[in-house]
C-alpha cells in the first residue's frame, strides 16, 4: 500500500482526518447511545429528573422526546407521556412533530383520566388547527373528556349535557370523519341517560304522591325526550298520575298517545288495565298539552 508521501499527499493532514473521522463515528455513537439510554430508561426517576428540569432536554431531538412519550404511553403512564410531548411544543414549536405531539397530549392525559388537562390540549389544537385532518379527533376526544365521567344517573348531570353539546359538534362539524358515527351513538346514550335521570325523580314524586311534581318530570320525557327508550313508561306514569288526581281526560289521553305508539309494550297493557277498572277507554279527551301531542302522533310529526 503506498504511503502518504508516496501518494505526494501530507501525513499530517491525512492523520488528522483519520482523527477526525473516529471522532465522529464516536459522537454519532455516543449520541446514538444517550438518545437509546433516554428512550428505554426503565427508572421513575429519569422520567421525574426530566419533569423536574434536571435532565437538558434541548439535547434531545423532537423524535427522540416524541418516542420516550410513545415509551410513557405503552407502560400505561400517560401524565408522564403528557410532559414529554408538552415538551416539543415547548422546546420545537415550529417542528413537524409539534402538531402531532399536542394531540398526543390530549390522547396523553386522557388516558390518564386527567380530563381537564386533555380538555385544555384537545381544545388548543382545535383553535390551532381546525381544519387539520386530526381535528375531527381532537373533538372526539374533548367530547370523551365529559362522556367518561358520566356517573350513574342519581349524579348531578351537568357533564352529560356537556358531553352532548360536544359531541354534537363532532356529528356537525366532521360528518364524514371516522368518528361521527361512534359520537352519534354516544350521544344517544347521553340523551338516554338524561332522560332517565328524569324518570328517577318522576317515580320519586310518584311514590310519595307529590302528583304534580311527577307530572312535570314525565312530561319532559314526552316532549324533549320522546325518542329515548324511557318514552313508554313516561306516559304510562302520566296515566297513573291523572288518574290519581281524578283527571281522567288527560289520563285516557296519555293513554291514547300510549296506544298509537307503543301498543306492544307492558306499559300500554298496564295502561289499558287501570283505564278499564275506572270504566274509561284510552281517547284524546280534554284541551291539555297531551292533545297537541296526540294530534302531532295522528301526523306523524312526533317521535
Amino acid at each position: 500500500m503506498l504511503t502518504a508521501c508516496e501518494r505526494g499527499g501530507d501525513p499530517r493532514r491525512e492523520q488528522k482526518v483519520s482523527t477526525m473521522s473516529g471522532i465522529g463515528a464516536r459522537t454519532r455513537l455516543f449520541g446514538s447511545v444517550l438518545a437509546l439510554s433516554f428512550v428505554v430508561a426503565c427508572s421513575d426517576n429519569s422520567t421525574s429528573d426530566a419533569r423536574r428540569g434536571l435532565v437538558d432536554m434541548e439535547q434531545f431531538t423532537p423524535e427522540q422526546i416524541f418516542e420516550r412519550g410513545e415509551f410513557e404511553m405503552a407502560r400505561n403512564r400517560g401524565t408522564d407521556a403528557a410532559f414529554f410531548f408538552s415538551e416539543i411544543e415547548r422546546l420545537y414549536p415550529y417542528s413537524e412533530l409539534a402538531k402531532r405531539s399536542l394531540v398526543m397530549q390530549a390522547f396523553a392525559y386522557h388516558s390518564d383520566g386527567a380530563y381537564p388537562e386533555a380538555r385544555a390540549a384537545a381544545q388548543r389544537y382545535i383553535d390551532f388547527y381546525p381544519a387539520d385532518d386530526d381535528a375531527a379527533y381532537a373533538q372526539y376526544l374533548l367530547a370523551l373528556t365529559y362522556y367518561d365521567q358520566i356517573d350513574e344517573v342519581g349524579r348531578d348531570q351537568g357533564l352529560t349535557f356537556q358531553a352532548l353539546q360536544e359531541l354534537r359538534k363532532v356529528i356537525e362539524i366532521y360528518p364524514e370523519s371516522e368518528y361521527a358515527r361512534s359520537a352519534m351513538l354516544k350521544f344517544d346514550l347521553a340523551f338516554d341517560h338524561l332522560a332517565s335521570k328524569e324518570m328517577e325523580i318522576g317515580r320519586y314524586y310518584l311514590r310519595r304522591d307529590h302528583y304534580g311534581a311527577a307530572i312535570k318530570r314525565f312530561r319532559v320525557v314526552v316532549e324533549d325526550f320522546q325518542t329515548t327508550t324511557h318514552t313508554p313508561e313516561a306516559l304510562h306514569r302520566l296515566v297513573e298520575a291523572y288518574l290519581s288526581l281524578g283527571l281522567y281526560g288527560e289520563a285516557q289521553t296519555a293513554a291514547a298517545i300510549l296506544g298509537h305508539n307503543f301498543q306492544s309494550t307492558e306499559w300500554y297493557q298496564d295502561s289499558y288495565a287501570l283505564l278499564r277498572e275506572n270504566g274509561l277507554e284510552a281517547k284524546a279527551e280534554g284541551s291539555s298539552w297531551l292533545n297537541q301531542v296526540y294530534r302531532q302522533t295522528l301526523q306523524g310529526r312526533w317521535l
